[in-house]
């Protein structure tokens, strides 16, 4: 039991880190919350009267009010079955811009 090979978690119950397969109503109110900060920074730099590209480029993203739920859960996945999987699927989906899918998707 205290040797060298005790079971550790992993090979006693499978995977530590389970990713849910979809996302639960506090997860989402999270990614919600998440988009409209987003939203109020983008607008609070554009008030201080700040002009660069990367503005320019986040202007053009669209609001989280102004979004599906389908586009504010879900993204393109040309791998899955219907073309979309969960954002929380995404690595690092907290911190990259997954408000622009493909045309028609």
């Amino acid at each position: 039991m205290f040797g060298a090979f005790r079971p550790s978690l992993v090979n006693q119950v499978g995977l530590l880190w389970k990713t849910p397969w979809k996302l639960s109503p506090t997860r989402k109110a999270n990614a919600r919350a998440r988009l409209k900060k987003v939203d109020s920074v983008i607008e609070a730099v554009r008030a201080s009267g700040v002009q660069c590209a990367a503005l320019n480029t986040a202007l053009l993203l669209p609001k989280e009010h102004e979004m599906d739920p389908r586009d504010k859960y879900t993204v393109y996945s040309r791998h899955h079955r219907g073309y979309r999987k969960g954002i929380h699927k995404v690595p690092k989906w907290t911190r990259t811009t997954n408000r622009v899918n493909p045309l028609g998707f």
